[in-house]
């Protein structure tokens, strides 16, 4: 699976491995089985930088390519996904600060998170979710400040965040063209965490409402221009949908190694089960499937390092490795038999995880929509 990777991205994976398994494969089932949000591991991930990737080297980040990041998202998630996601949920936000070029925003935003702070980009409402252009959340402009009014729905990160990048109408009657972005840091007056949400998966991460009443932000934390708030959130999904697909491989890596293990000590019949034919071709499908996945991950990788066009193959590689991850996680549990179906293991709760990438960066129904309007132009 890395045999063309380099020393460097070897000793990365080394270190981000290293780290998954002291501080997050120990806390993850309890965390899961409890709820409770593991502060003190987030900040280890933090003073290693993991939620720097997205970030220029200059102000701070950690300086490697999109591809390497990916790499190192799959690595982290096989440990805990929703770990994972909340890490990654910072790189989003930052992916639609850097969409807005500019300078001071940027430095901004990386002096915020820099400090150890989690980011949310806040996008969904609770009747706005595929339909971006049903956005209710409204800014207006008095005088040199943007007063913000509105209700978020299932945000990462949404209850711990030290940054906001929030989508709202400026314009109702241009639709999607009325829609803008802005910055809004955590610590402003009238910005809350609403209901947080209590999820099948992923539990390792902060799911919440975020409310806004009145919220008021200088002029200058527009990001882009005004009206530029859905091409600027549509490109930062493009750009997220391989973090997803990377995440999700990493979930199918973890349950395929639960197997293989599980496989060669559980005996039946006189044998152990990796003996029998009929499970090894299991092992064999979701070992293509995952494979596949993974290395298509790291081809949209290629692509957006390389300046080609990926929009197309940012909704493929999404949807074929999230789709993956939930075949190959409900292969797990059914080789595990009754073990599989207990908490005992972890299989049952990687299959819960992985349902969650079918569904967010936009739902795989959403990716096929994608994928052939560009196979039908």
């Amino acid at each position: 699976m890395n045999k063309l990777l380099t020393e460097e991205q070897l000793d990365l994976i080394n270190l981000v491995a290293e780290f998954g398994k002291k501080e997050v494969e120990p806390i993850a089932a309890e965390c899961d089985r409890s709820g409770k949000f593991p502060w003190d591991t987030y900040q280890k991930a933090f003073d290693m930088g993991l939620h720097m990737m997205d970030i220029p080297y200059e102000l701070g980040g950690a300086g490697i390519d999109f591809e390497t990041s990916l790499i190192l998202t799959e690595e982290l998630a096989k440990y805990d996904s929703g770990f994972a996601t909340s890490v990654g949920a910072v790189g989003l936000a930052a992916k639609a600060v850097l969409m807005g070029k500019d300078p001071k925003l940027i430095k901004k935003f990386a002096d915020i998170v820099g400090e150890g702070k989690f980011a949310a980009f806040c996008l969904t409402e609770p009747n706005a979710g595929s339909d971006a252009s049903a956005t209710k959340t409204t800014a207006v402009l008095d005088k040199d400040e943007w007063v913000l009014n509105g209700r978020k729905c299932f945000i990462t990160n949404g209850g711990v965040s030290g940054v906001y990048i929030v989508f709202a109408m400026t314009d109702f009657s241009k639709g999607t063209r009325g829609i803008s972005a802005f910055l809004v840091e955590g610590d402003r007056e009238g910005l809350s965490a609403g209901k947080e949400e209590d999820k099948l998966g992923i539990r390792l991460s902060n799911t919440s409402d975020v409310v806004l009443e009145n919220v008021r932000i200088p002029k200058e934390n527009l990001i882009g221009k005004e009206g530029m708030g859905f091409p600027i959130a549509m490109l930062t999904l493009d750009r997220a949908r391989p973090v997803a697909g990377a995440a999700a491989v990493g979930v199918a890596q973890r349950a395929i190694d639960e197997c293989v293990k599980y496989m060669k000590q559980r005996k039946t019949f006189g044998k152990p089960l990796a003996k029998h034919q009929a499970l090894q071709f299991k092992i064999a499908d979701m070992e293509m499937q995952c494979e596949v996945a993974r290395q298509y991950v790291r081809y949209v990788g290629k692509l957006v390092d390389n300046g080609k066009p990926y929009s197309e193959e940012a909704a493929i590689c999404k949807a074929f490795a999230s789709d993956a991850a939930m075949n190959i996680t409900v292969e797990a549990v059914q080789i595990l038999g009754g073990y599989g179906y207990s908490r005992e293991y972890p299989v049952e709760k990687l299959m819960r995880d992985a349902k969650i990438f079918q569904i967010f960066e936009g739902t795989n129904e959403i990716q096929r929509m994608v994928i052939a309007g560009q196979v039908l132009k």
